[in-house]
């Protein structure tokens, strides 16, 4: 694990996944990021891409070709991450492509991700640079997940996730393997609070396409602001947890699972992107921990 530190808060991240790993503030207070359970989610912040959750029957075509992708594409787990720099406030990893990559995913990339602190904020930087000679296709996202209750004395129904505006807002439903139906249901009517209970995610992860705000809070009834995830580069959002986990993950997205209808073809996949030849892409979110919890 690989460790940064400045006067307000401390990170680590693991090499494998260049995956986040420890959230805290200085001193006595909790941890702030889900330390894994295999029981219930053995993750803690995984990175994804080269898609944002499952493909049909795990599967898509390109020119023609068959390939397969796991939930969440191949950064998870991945043992072949390289620090490729390391400064006082910031750690940057690198993935590069290679035969293994080429086989599930027949485009020649380079992959970065970095962790910088910024007095009492984390920023988590993507770039990716196109190094073939045709158009690249892909998602990312984030997949950070945060302790709910963040105190002891506190459980999961004195927690609500707050935006930054009130939102008519809709979420996506999911089939049984995990594609989006055209179905939604209704999760804000001019409101900008969601509370948090252990049956939120019965019917899995909530879904927000193109969502208008770019910035959600995890705030304590009792003592106010715990976080806050900003977004502004991410088109999408999710929210996930396992049903009444003591976790919940803010997911900023730019892709998301395929659609029940799809055909597979990964050029006209929804919610993908493209990248040019010898152009390169950069997306950032950033966790604040708050400095004061007032409410």
């Amino acid at each position: 694990m690989y460790t940064l530190k400045n006067d307000q808060l401390s990170i680590g991240v693991k090499k494998t996944g260049a995956e986040l790993c420890s959230l805290k503030k200085n001193g006595n207070e909790p941890e702030y990021l889900w330390q894994g359970n295999p029981e219930l989610w053995s993750g803690q912040a995984p990175n994804l891409f080269p898609v944002v959750g499952g493909l049909k029957e795990d599967t898509y075509f390109f020119e023609g070709q068959k390939y397969s992708l796991p939930r969440h594409g191949f950064l998870r787990n991945n043992k072949n991450f390289s620090l490729r720099e390391q400064h006082e406030n910031q750690l940057i990893f690198q993935l590069n492509y290679s035969e293994e990559t080429l086989k599930v995913y027949p485009f020649k990339f380079t992959f970065e991700i970095s962790f910088t602190l910024k007095a009492n904020e984390v920023h988590v930087s993507h770039r990716v640079f196109n190094l073939d000679e045709k158009p690249l296709y892909f998602s990312l996202g984030g997949h950070p997940a945060f302790n709910v209750p963040h105190y002891e004395d506190e459980s999961l129904d004195d927690y609500l996730l707050e935006f930054d505006q009130d939102m008519d807002l809709k979420s996506y439903t999911l089939t049984r393997t995990g594609l989006i139906k055209e179905q939604t249901t209704q999760v804000l009517k001019n409101d900008k609070k969601i509370k948090l209970h252990k049956h939120l995610f019965d019917r899995d992860a909530l879904i927000f396409k193109n969502i208008p705000s770019k910035r959600i809070s995890l705030r304590s009834k009792t003592r106010g602001n715990i976080l806050t995830v900003e977004y502004e580069d991410f088109k999408h959002l999710g929210i996930w947890a396992k049903p009444a986990a003591p976790f919940v993950c803010l997911e900023p997205w730019l892709g998301y699972a395929d659609v029940e209808n799809t055909n597979q073809d990964f050029k006209t996949k929804e919610g993908i992107n493209e990248l040019m030849p010898s152009r390169e892409f950069r997306a950032s979110y950033t966790i604040r921990i708050d400095k004061k919890n007032t409410f």
